[in-house]
């Protein structure tokens, strides 16, 4: 992370630091004051202050060619104020409203800043959110659990783009409107492998066209997901015994009836002389779903905590209140994004 940024201040860019769902607020402004000093600008929470958000980017001629509303994951309790006894379909229209008029801030305090320049230049904003109708991988998180699954396009305002993450895979949120989803850089999970991961390069001409450049960043980690029963598995895994270079990242996914409470030894064995890491064993999908009843012969690493949960809350009885399973699983949801959360504060 230092290096990155000592590497973009010789560089002679502007580096804007966003605090995302994962980070912890407190180590990234630890920094902040320091970073400054070499063009690198951390904003790892909101703030009442718009003019904390807006940010002038300026060109290596020291020109501003672009504000900036970097605005990085907002969190429910930085922008709302919880009343008790609200509804879910209260709590989540006030959370998009305050969020929505978040936007519409720094929007408009960037619009001053862009009216004070000699020249006409872009307004860029940023989100670290879900939008409606996005295509998400198995390793995104839901970040607003419980009350809010995505923003509709009109959330934000009418910037020159508008650049979001969260979301790990490229895509357009608006057909209408230059909102996008670069994704991220690197695979995060296995499921990832099938599209291509780039950056979006921007560019405005005079008259005040975006001209997108979407350029493919190359693979460093190769990765790969191996499907068969033990022997299949043995005659695919030869396939790295030549391989040279960092070693293949690999999920596994065993088929047929050979998925047994030794499986990870017998996997381990398979692989201990071979250029691989294995991160992932699981059975075929429909193999778990035939062995569901076999409860003995799952291990925890094939269920997520919420499955656990699930499986939790059907042992028990709730026929004399049929809504607390729906309280309860919410509640689980919330301890379960808040341990997240402190996770990345240590």
């Amino acid at each position: 992370y230092n290096q990155f940024v000592v590497d973009m201040h010789k560089a002679g860019c502007n580096l804007v630091v966003l605090g995302g769902n994962h980070d912890s607020v407190s180590v990234l402004n630890e920094t902040k004051s320091l970073l400054k000093q070499l063009n690198a600008y951390v904003v790892a929470n909101t703030s009442e202050d718009a003019a904390e958000q807006v940010i002038p980017l300026c060109n290596r001629a020291g020109e501003v060619g672009a504000i900036l509303c970097a605005v990085p994951f907002i969190r429910a309790r930085d922008v709302l104020e919880s009343n008790a006894g609200d509804s879910a379909d209260a709590k989540r229209e006030a959370l998009a409203l305050a969020i929505k008029q978040h936007y519409q801030r720094l929007y408009a305090e960037a619009q001053q800043q862009q009216a004070a320049q000699p020249n006409w230049v872009p307004i860029i904003a940023t989100g670290h959110l879900a939008a409606v109708g996005v295509t998400a991988s198995e390793s995104v998180r839901d970040i607003y659990i419980g009350t809010l699954n995505g923003l509709q396009a009109d959330t934000f305002p009418p910037a020159d783009y508008i650049a979001l993450g969260h979301i790990h895979r490229p895509q357009q949120v608006s057909k209408n409107r230059p909102i996008y989803y670069s994704g991220s850089p690197i695979a995060l999970s296995f499921d990832e492998l099938t599209h291509k991961k780039q950056v979006n390069v921007l560019e405005f001409t005079s008259d005040k066209t975006l001209q997108l450049d979407l350029v493919e960043v190359p693979t460093f980690q190769p990765l790969a997901v191996l499907k068969g029963d033990l022997m299949a598995l043995e005659q695919l895994l030869q396939q790295y015994a030549d391989h040279s270079g960092v070693p293949v990242w690999l999920s596994i996914e065993v088929t047929g009836q050979d998925f047994l409470s030794d499986i990870q030894q017998k996997i381990q064995q398979l692989t201990q002389d071979l250029p691989v890491e294995v991160l992932q064993v699981k059975r075929s999908r429909k193999i778990a779903q035939t062995d569901s009843a076999k409860t003995a012969e799952r291990t925890l690493t094939e269920l997520t905590p919420e499955e656990v949960f699930a499986k939790r809350l059907a042992q028990q009885d709730f026929t004399k209140d049929p809504q607390q399973p729906e309280r309860l699983t919410l509640h689980f949801a919330q301890t379960l994004a808040s341990l997240h959360e402190q996770e990345a504060n240590v």
